[in-house]
């Protein structure tokens, strides 16, 4: 289909949209004439598709009837605007990207669920920063052996052996920020006393 058909297509149906729209409202050709200053036969005719639509003889409609002039051309609806990312399930972890771009710093939303998995120390490149939102995470860093509850936050060289997941029966939810060069996350947690 052309514009110019696609163009004509969304005109033949504003006819048959503003009789429903009239109809719904319980008006008459004679009382939305009153309302908008148009001619009654000149309602009757775009009602019945046999004179175009403009912009001024929409607008005043669209007044008469308080409907947005969209209502009355019947424009396409938006699209959903929420973005809709991929779950990745990895070693009973489900893991919701936060970012797109290939390499540099990463961000995940993770969720997991509590198994019988023991700790496993691993290390690579990098760094990495966490944060609880809900569940205990315990994290096994070097020697150091930590529960975190929701609102703390835990970063550290992943050159460390290290390993973390769920603390106890319950699934723990956490923001993870990788950084596989090693670039650390800045945070301070309250203002400089000035």
């Amino acid at each position: 289909m052309t514009e110019d058909e696609r163009i004509a297509s969304v005109l033949d149906e504003v006819g048959p949209r503003l009789r429903r729209i009239r109809r719904e409202r319980g008006s008459t050709l004679a009382e939305l004439s009153a309302a908008t200053g148009i001619s009654v036969s000149t309602l009757s005719r775009l009602e019945s598709g046999g004179r175009r639509p403009s912009l001024e003889l929409l607008l005043p409609i669209a007044r008469a009837h308080q409907v947005p002039l969209d209502e009355l051309v019947g424009a396409p609806p938006v699209g959903d605007p929420r973005v809709r990312n991929r779950p990745i399930v990895r070693h009973g972890r489900t893991l919701y990207p936060l970012t797109r771009q290939p390499g540099g710093l990463q961000a995940y939303k993770v969720v997991q669920e509590p198994g019988a998995e023991q700790p496993d120390a691993r290390v690579h490149e990098g760094y990495e920063w966490l944060y609880v939102l809900s569940g205990r995470l315990r994290l096994v860093l070097g020697e150091h052996d930590v529960v975190l509850g929701p609102g703390e936050a835990a970063e550290f060289d992943t050159r460390v052996p290290h390993w973390f997941g769920p603390a106890g029966d319950r699934p723990v939810e956490f923001l993870s920020l990788f950084g596989p060069q090693g670039e650390r996350m800045h945070v301070r947690a309250r203002p400089k006393k000035s």
